[in-house]
């Protein structure tokens, strides 16, 4: 079995006035995963196994208030307390959606999580889970073992999608050791801007693993 992470940009922030004169509650609400399609990943989650396992999951950990997620994906399946920021309290399969509502706690990474919100940072969630797979004609199909771990809520820069938009704002990433040089960043804004729509695709990835290579 492998550890498996999808990440999804398709939900929402809400902040509700739980208590009348008392503090606001922040919460996730949106698709946490999705089924029968390949995603950016190039895997497939068949509709079959995410209900099942949405089954166990909420009689196991949601049911039981159990079903706490991270700020960031940790190394590993386990659930580390320490870093918990979330807890999920709905989670249903609605067509081949698994949709979600979640509530950011007042712990440490909540609180951070609740200021970044605040501020108007772009986040997601990201589905975390161990699982096999099984390829056919260049896709992987997640197999009937797939257990979910947690839903954790991240940020990813790592995607060359996101790096480009960031790239493309004008972002300073790295200097000498740790920010990425000036030089750099518009010699990479030179080469898409240049692509055409054919080769935009490919150069994004180029760049971006260039820019990976150069940590």
């Amino acid at each position: 079995m492998k550890l498996i992470t999808e990440m999804t940009e398709d939900v929402q922030f809400i902040v509700e006035d739980d208590n009348e004169g008392g503090p606001k509650s922040h919460y996730i609400e949106g698709i946490f995963m999705q089924a029968e399609k390949k995603n950016r990943n190039g895997r497939v989650y068949p509709i079959k196994i995410l209900k099942n396992e949405v089954d166990r999951y909420n009689k196991e950990f949601v049911g039981k208030n159990r079903a706490m997620g991270e700020l960031n994906h940790p190394e590993g399946p386990t659930v580390n307390l320490d870093r918990v920021s979330h807890i999920i309290k709905d989670l249903n399969v609605d067509g081949n959606n698994i949709t979600g509502r979640a509530k950011i706690l007042d712990t440490p990474m909540g609180k951070i999580a609740k200021n970044l919100i605040d501020e108007g940072a772009k986040l997601g969630v990201s589905s975390r889970g161990m699982g096999s797979l099984e390829e056919k004609k260049g896709v992987n199909y997640v197999k009937d073992d797939f257990m979910l771990s947690a839903v954790d809520l991240v940020a990813d820069p790592s995607a060359p999608g996101a790096f480009v938009n960031g790239i493309m704002e004008g972002r300073e990433w790295i200097w000498d050791g740790n920010i990425l040089r000036e030089r750099q960043i518009q010699d990479y804004k030179d080469i898409i801007e240049k692509s055409s729509k054919r080769e935009l695709e490919e150069n994004m990835l180029k760049v971006f693993k260039n820019f990976m290579s150069s940590i």
